[in-house]
């Protein structure tokens, strides 16, 4: 949908787009002050494999001192983003059959990685009714002898939904059951929350040596490009990760790893004003969204996303007489009509939603909304 909305604005079209999963600030001055010091300083040279240590016990102080989890250095593995991160511990811990079971929505890669670890997805559908959230029941129903891992994201891409310490200690009660399912706990949106205080389901010191932590600076400190995330686990699981990745990239950009060691030091007032803009833009949404006839809408306690479920345009015709038969057709729909570009829920695991991201500054998201009510009720 990116792609395409880029074309249409080649074109002369003015388009908004809502479809990209990175914020609209920019990197802390005191983050790219550090950057530009490594470089002079000639930190040009191969890094360490899981990374340079100082950074990796800054990422240890950092859980200890903002999740109250203990970790040493040693069981962190720095990696060129979260995403390569979660490809280790998947390619490390899935064997040819072995299940990993997935809540939907979930982020697209999911269980494309797991296809690169020869497993089988096995997911469990939530609903808008439920806030996008598993039960107890749910997961045990299915976990399977073949069970493996399980993978899930709070706050979560694409619904935004967080859960809190009381759903994850029930969901632990399930695990406590059955020690031989790792669970990997995707927390990048960790500092994009409404609700409070972020918890860890690796808080749980009954499960905590099962857990994996998957975190990294592109969304708490607006470093998508900068590409750095990290894996916290036991030194098993994080030896593994090594020996994967000496033989797939090697160490991480030694300039990135170096700003890096400044944010983790770093005081996150950024962070804490970014969070309060995201508040001010997710409330402004959710009255916008509400005020569509027939999107159905969740008010989500983190992350920057909306979620609705827009299976009301399924069935309707265009102007054109083309009939909206799922979510890929509305997306495409509102991009050419409104010149919006949002993205279909089907990537997600869920094909009765969309996804709308809101970082983008308030005169567009309300423009944006605008342009979206006025492109859905000419459906007939």
């Amino acid at each position: 949908m990116a792609k395409l909305g880029r074309e249409l604005a080649a074109k002369g079209v003015d388009v908004i787009s809502l479809s990209l999963g990175e914020t609209d600030f920019y990197t802390p001055d005191f983050v790219k002050d550090a950057a530009k010091k490594a470089i002079d300083e000639n930190y040009s040279y191969y890094s360490p494999v899981a990374g340079y240590p100082d950074l990796r016990k800054a990422i240890a102080e950092k859980l200890k001192r903002e999740n109250n989890l203990d970790y040493t250095f040693d069981q962190i593995v720095v990696s060129t983003g979260a995403k390569q991160a979660l490809t280790n511990v998947i390619l490390c811990l899935v064997n040819p059959g072995d299940e990993v079971i997935i809540p939907t929505p979930y982020w697209v890669s999911y269980s494309e990685l797991v296809k690169l670890g020869e497993g089988e997805s096995v997911f469990i559908d939530s609903t808008i009714e439920s806030d996008f959230k598993i039960t107890p029941e749910e997961l045990e129903a299915a976990i399977t002898p073949k069970s493996k891992l399980f993978m899930f994201s709070s706050p979560n891409n694409p619904t935004g939904t967080v859960y809190t310490y009381d759903e994850l200690a029930a969901l632990v009660k399930v695990f406590e059951k059955y020690p031989d399912i790792y669970i990997i706990s995707d927390e990048i949106y960790e500092h994009i929350n409404f609700t409070g205080r972020h918890v860890s389901i690796a808080e749980f010191d009954s499960i905590k040596d099962r857990v994996i932590i998957i975190n990294g600076l592109s969304k708490a400190y607006a470093m998508t490009g900068w590409r750095l995330g990290f894996s916290a686990s036991n030194k098993e699981i994080a030896n593994a990760c090594d020996k994967l990745q000496s033989q797939v990239t090697s160490g991480t950009c030694s300039i990135t790893q170096r700003a890096g060691v400044a944010a983790y030091h770093g005081s996150l007032d950024s962070v804490h004003e970014m969070q309060k803009v995201f508040l001010e833009r997710r409330n402004l949404v959710f009255d916008l969204l509400k005020e569509i006839p027939g999107m159905k809408v969740n008010l989500p306690g983190g992350a920057f996303y909306f979620f609705p479920d827009v299976s009301s345009f399924f069935g309707k015709q265009t102007e054109d007489g083309e009939v909206i038969q799922n979510s890929d057709d509305l997306a495409l729909y509102i991009l050419n009509t409104g010149h919006v570009a949002v993205v279909s829920g089907d990537a997600f695991g869920d094909p009765k939603s969309i996804r709308i991201s809101y970082a983008a500054s308030e005169d567009k998201l309300r423009e944006a909304a605008l342009r979206i009510k006025n492109a859905l009720a000419k459906l007939k």
